[in-house]
């Protein structure tokens, strides 16, 4: 028999037994009576069983439900087992929900949830980090709050934003962003934030490598080309010293294009990410080719001292290592007017080791001095070139000793003269030197 069926009978039984009892004491007035009593007897426990059932329904979830038997259990049983699936639902949600801050947390774009008023309700590290935001203190602020460019809220205005909007971010200067919408459930909306301005910065760089190297290309090949036009017109008709004159300028022009594609190629080579072949470099050696050649460039028009009292074996790319100080000595040769001073010295410093090249020239206003190793970066464009160099030398220069976690410092005053440092540091220097 089931709890159902037996709680009926039970019930039946208590009615109809106290109806008749009722009925023999009083007739119908008894039997209505004795029906009352038995109907509030059987209700009584019924009652009691539903104020605990309210009770267990205003506690928290997962809270444990109340004993009873008979078919109030079973339908404890059945409000047990309900709240255990909820319970797992709600787990298996939360673990979603972790999962998903998770998997957007490391996201390598920022991520940002909107209300339908455009409020925040959540974002990631890098949302925060990309729009200068703290999610303690701006999570239910409107987004308009903080991006407040006319772009960016026509943009927003749109009724199906299409593609995506680059902005140049007013909270942090110098900073571009790329931003795009994508709606979703009930109204809301994910923004999506990527910081672009390495990548704009590199375009930039980019164009600008392009037309200096366009610029620095146009005059040399102008050059060789009216030479060849000349002697395509007639060269016999010229006389031998304006042959010689015309040819002198065509090889000039032909070395400088061969000098910058080098430098081109060196900067090239630097710019990848292997690492440099490291040997233990015989500084005494190396350091007697670039005084050599110092010599050889100034033809007599400087004075050159050179003091070596520096360790003489240094772990790194010997041919790297012959660019960059060669690089340095030839820029004081070309930018020191003749008769002037220029020393070289190879010394051990407080952090390892230091080569030095100091002369006595023009020297160098301060507000150049930051963007000396960029790229084609020239004080005076048309000093550079009629000496000879190629606008690339000092950021070779840079980029080797950043490949031997070294550094230059530079100092000048005009007037005064100049001095570039080389600094390695000691790890470098190798054991006996």
């Amino acid at each position: 028999m089931t709890p159902v069926l037996a709680e009926l009978l039970n019930a039946a039984w208590w009615l109809a037994g106290g109806t008749a009892l009722g009925w023999l004491l009083d007739g119908a007035s008894g039997a209505l009576i004795a029906v009352l009593i038995a109907a509030a007897y059987l209700a009584s426990p019924t009652v009691t069983r539903l104020v605990k059932l309210i009770r267990w329904a205003r506690q928290p979830v997962g809270s444990e439900t109340p004993s009873a038997a008979g078919l109030w259990a079973d339908a404890y049983d059945a409000l047990r087992y309900r709240a255990r699936i909820v319970a797992e639902q709600r787990d298996e949600l939360g673990k979603l929900l972790d999962r998903f801050r998770q998997a957007a947390e490391v996201m390598p774009d920022g991520v940002v949830i909107l209300d339908g008023h455009r409020a925040i309700e959540w974002m990631n590290a890098r949302a925060e980090l990309s729009l200068n935001l703290n999610s303690s203190r701006d999570i239910g602020s409107p987004i308009t709050y903080f991006l407040r460019e006319p772009e960016f809220l026509a943009y927003l205005e749109q009724s199906n934003p299409s593609g995506s909007l680059l902005l140049r971010s007013a909270r942090n200067p110098g900073q571009t962003l790329q931003l795009q919408t994508a709606p979703f459930a009930a109204g809301r909306s994910l923004l999506l934030v990527r910081d672009v301005t390495q990548i704009q910065r590199l375009e930039t760089m980019r164009r600008d490598f392009v037309a200096n190297v366009s610029h620095e290309l146009r005059t040399p090949l102008t050059v060789v080309a009216g030479f060849l036009e000349t002697a395509a017109d007639g060269i016999a008709d010229l006389p031998p010293d304006e042959i010689h004159h015309f040819l002198e300028m065509a090889g000039d022009q032909a070395r400088r294009m061969q000098r910058l594609i080098e430098d081109l190629l060196t900067l090239a080579t630097l710019e990848t990410d292997a690492p440099p072949i490291e040997e233990d470099v015989d500084m005494r050696r190396l350091l007697e080719e670039v005084r050599a050649e110092g010599v050889a460039l100034s033809a007599g028009r400087h004075t050159l001292t050179f003091d070596n009292s520096g360790p003489a074996t240094l772990l790194g790319s010997y041919k790297e290592l012959r660019s960059a100080l060669g690089n340095l000595v030839s820029n004081a040769v070309r930018y020191t007017p003749g008769k002037g001073h220029i020393d070289i010295s190879w010394r051990c410093n407080a952090v390892g080791a230091a080569f030095s090249v100091k002369d006595d020239g023009i020297g160098i206003e301060a507000q150049h001095l930051p963007r000396l190793t960029e790229r084609f970066y020239r004080v005076d464009r048309g000093r550079s070139r009629d000496t000879g160099g190629t606008g690339l030398g000092l950021a070779i220069v840079k980029h080797v000793l950043e490949r031997h976690q070294g550094r230059l410092e530079i100092s000048s005053e005009p007037g005064r003269g100049s001095t570039f440092t080389a600094i390695f540091p000691g790890r470098r220097i190798q054991a006996g030197s």
